[in-house]
């Protein structure tokens, strides 16, 4: 709103312009999978099994049965071992759109809708009105004829042609007017574009989705000029916006020009409405494979379809995470997925990919001849499955991939990344109920020497971890989990360290600088068991003239990691009687 000038004097006036580029997504694991709902295809940023479950749902039915989508345990299971963000992408098969608002009524009726709302999630279960833009399909006490907890309804409140402000609230589809479920509400909203509460402004109105260039690469577009507040709806438009509502004064409500009606006909009208016209269904996707049954169909989704999610996370400076996992896929099933699930990691090189390599009922032979056919230690395999109780109330199976990313959170809290996720300290599986098989110790060695760590039962002390190779091949340090990822988190540090002294002068001023917080972060990675020795050299011996006028800075750091015990050997040597002791 203008200012207005009526003395003479000297008025200061800031225009800022300027704006912070958001902050890359950052989490401990990257999860991707189906799910009941939620944003398709866009990597989404939750810190707690809480908010996952309001953005993306845990159960739902198909035909006469319940099921939880194997991406709902994996992020329960993360966040209960003590994981603490996570980055789910929802993968699905098919064409999934958002669902439009059903007709919001202005004050006068003469006017058209004031604005217009849609959801951020996508798919057909979004829809909740009758099929038509004017109708919520409401039974007598306010409920929603197909309203459920998995999608949404808005409601108006607070009209004020006074101020021109309104509250908007978002309510949960399966409730009524008398037992209202408010998800989220927007208070003193207004439709004037140049006020600080601007509807768009304060919900915002940003659309994010899966867009290919003209070469053909995979990216998020984002469009919209308002971040969204909304963890649920976006101000998809505002046809009739009243600018300048208010007079100068604060209190004449402007006429809006030549326009035939008052800008406060305009407003809504206190009112309560659903959602429509949504499109996208998994669960209408041919033989639906479920837990022990999944095969080429996983849960209603393609291998394929996890293709443009995978390219999309390989931008490493928009989405940051040490550990990525995609339990429903396995080699067998979903070979060339797999592979671009491991060549993520390694072309990311900040990551640890943790795949399944044969569906339930697999032989140890069926697993180890597909392990073979992998090489890097930038993956690493598990087996075999194991049952846990569903939030539908029964006992599934799952394969082990799921609970990996939750068992690397834990070694992370309770130690470091370079302590080895294995064992009975480190390595056990809260919630696990039995593992498909009782490995022998013969089953174990035969796994272990195939690369694949194996999940071992142990009577008294329950079902752990024992093993922590990665799937490479040759022998080196590289070839354990530990190694892998204290090399992925000394270059995470490092690598940021770095990014800090990009067009900086190359002096030894910038080089000491480097040195002088690297050293000290090695030097704590060494009394915390994650080095033997370091040392880091950035002088003149790797910078010299030639490197300087290649306008580049050399560093090279040299490591030497702790190794784990994982072979314990006890000596008992029976003497005769009267014999010494040593001291």
């Amino acid at each position: 709103m203008a200012e207005t000038i009526v003395s003479p004097g000297v008025f200061q006036r800031e225009n800022d312009i300027s704006f912070i580029a958001p902050a890359p997504l950052e989490a401990g694991a990257a999860i991707l999978g189906p799910t009941v709902k939620g944003p398709v295809e866009v990597p989404t940023l939750v810190t707690s099994y809480n908010e996952y479950v309001r953005k993306f749902g845990d159960t739902v039915t198909s035909g006469s049965d319940s099921y939880e989508y194997l991406t709902s345990i994996a992020v329960k299971s993360y966040f209960s071992q003590g994981g603490n963000s996570c980055l789910v992408s929802r993968v699905v098969t098919g064409s999934f759109s958002e669902a439009d608002s059903t007709n919001i009524a202005a004050t006068t009726g003469s006017a058209s809708s004031p604005f217009t709302i849609r959801t951020i999630g996508r798919g057909a279960l979004y829809n909740n009105a009758t099929g038509s833009a004017d109708t919520g399909g409401e039974n007598s006490d306010g409920s929603l004829l197909s309203g459920s907890a998995n999608n949404l309804r808005w409601e108006i409140s607070n009209v004020s042609s006074a101020k021109g402000t309104f509250t908007l609230s978002v309510r949960r589809g399966d409730d009524s007017h008398k037992s209202k479920v408010i998800l989220e509400t927007f208070n003193n909203l207004s439709l004037d574009p140049n006020a600080d509460n601007f509807i768009q402004k304060l919900v915002g109105d940003n659309q994010l989705s899966k867009a290919t260039d003209s070469a053909g690469v995979t990216y998020i577009k984002a469009s919209g000029s308002y971040s969204n507040s909304s963890n649920y709806i976006r101000i998809a438009s505002v046809p009739n916006a009243t600018p300048d509502y208010l007079a100068n004064d604060g209190s004449t409500i402007n006429s809006g020009g030549s326009l035939s009606i008052a800008f406060n006909n305009y407003l809504p009208t206190a009112q309560s409405g659903s959602f429509y016209n949504a499109t996208g269904d998994t669960l209408a996707a041919n033989e639906n494979k479920w837990f022990e049954a999944i095969n080429a169909n996983n849960q209603g989704v393609t291998g394929g379809s996890y293709d443009d999610m995978i390219t999309v996370l390989e931008n490493s400076d928009e989405y940051r995470f040490n550990v990525v996992s995609a339990p429903g896929l396995n080699k067998n099933n979903h070979s060339a997925t797999v592979d671009k699930l491991i060549s993520l990691a390694e072309t990311r090189g900040d990551n640890i990919a943790v795949v399944d390599l044969y569906g339930y009922g697999a032989s140890v032979a069926n697993v180890t001849t597909k392990a073979d056919l992998l090489n890097s230690s930038y993956a690493a395999a598990y087996w075999p499955w194991l049952q846990t109780a569903s939030a539908t109330g029964k006992n599934v199976w799952v394969p082990a991939s799921l609970y990996i990313p939750g068992v690397y959170a834990f070694t992370d809290g309770a130690a470091a990344p370079w302590f080895a996720p294995a064992g009975l300290v480190r390595g056990g599986i809260p919630g696990v109920i039995q593992a498909e098989r009782k490995l022998s110790r013969n089953d174990r060695d035969t796994l272990y020497d195939a690369k694949v760590n194996p999940i071992a039962t142990f009577p008294g002390t329950g079902i752990a971890i024992f093993g922590q190779k990665t799937l490479q091949t040759k022998a080196s340090a590289l070839d354990r989990v530990n190694v892998r990822r204290l090399l992925i988190d000394l270059k995470k540090f490092i690598g940021d360290q770095a990014q800090g002294l990009v067009f900086e002068q190359n002096s030894i001023t910038t080089r000491n600088k480097f040195l002088a917080s690297v050293n000290p972060y090695l030097d704590g990675v060494t009394q915390r068991q994650g080095l033997y020795a370091y040392r880091v050299v950035m002088d003149d011996t790797n910078n010299t003239a030639d490197v300087i006028d290649r306008n580049q800075l050399v560093g090279q750091i040299f490591i030497q990691p702790a190794k784990t015990a994982e072979f314990i050997v006890l000596d008992f040597v029976v003497e005769p009687t009267g014999a010494t002791f040593g001291a």
